[in-house]
């Protein structure tokens, strides 16, 4: 089913995507509506043009591919599916997610990956092709975050304060240095065989979708981000 987006404004376009019976649904001329895809719990759903904020928020299991840029909170506390962006986005991508993948061909905003989580057997993952802004990570909680600043023009592929308030799962940066002010409660290493064997089967995914060379991407120096356990993120609270 082809939908035509344009002068077509976010609730009814929602009502056609949610009422709709098929599968497979193409929207075309897509011009900032919000929330598409919410919810979604099977079929493909497939965009040209920019969608708005909040795309695939809740996401449970069924497949979004942007055809294009998307602007910010793409899939908000998602709990499974997959979510394609063939350009960058805004701020906030995978924010509290818990499940399910995000693959970004391009650079992301600020705080990509804020309150990630793991949830029971699901382990969010979220890679970001170009760069991302500040606060990468903040207070994550469990999944892995990769960053392979592809095409990027800086040595570290992230903004300032990435990780902060972090107290679990993994973030990877592809980059030759490390940020210049990773917070105390961040360890960081350089990434050994076994860590990129964790990640191998997503950047083939990744890869796969955006037409490029896995063996490129892995054959370059990685660091992985995991918490600190001698500095622990409860320490920043007060007790009285």
């Amino acid at each position: 089913m082809n939908i035509n987006a344009l002068a077509t404004d976010f609730q009814e376009l929602n009502k056609l995507i949610k009422s709709s019976v098929e599968e497979d649904l193409v929207i075309n001329n897509c011009m900032g509506q919000r929330y598409l895809g919410c919810g979604l719990s099977a079929g493909k759903l497939k965009i040209y043009g920019v969608p708005g904020n909040a795309l695939g928020a809740y996401l449970d299991g069924a497949a979004i591919t942007v055809h294009g840029n998307a602007q910010d909170s793409i899939g908000d506390t998602m709990n499974e599916g997959t979510i394609y962006i063939h350009g960058s986005c805004g701020d906030t991508p995978g924010y509290a997610m818990r499940g399910g993948k995000i693959f970004i061909k391009g650079n992301a905003g600020y705080r990509a990956g804020i309150h990630m989580k793991s949830y029971q057997d699901k382990s969010p993952v979220l890679i970001i092709g170009g760069d991302a802004g500040s606060f990468l990570g903040e207070y994550q909680a469990g999944g892995r975050i990769v960053v392979l600043g592809l095409n990027s023009n800086s040595k570290c592929p992230v903004g300032y304060f990435c990780g902060t308030g972090m107290h679990g799962g993994k973030i990877y940066l592809r980059c030759k240095e490390l940020p210049s002010s990773l917070p105390d409660q961040v360890n960081a290493s350089l990434a050994s065989k076994e860590d990129l064997q964790e990640i191998e089967a997503d950047i083939e995914l990744f890869c796969r979708e955006f037409g490029l060379a896995k063996g490129g991407i892995l054959d370059h120096p990685f660091y992985v981000l995991t918490p600190n356990t001698k500095n622990p993120y409860r320490q920043m609270y007060v007790h009285c």
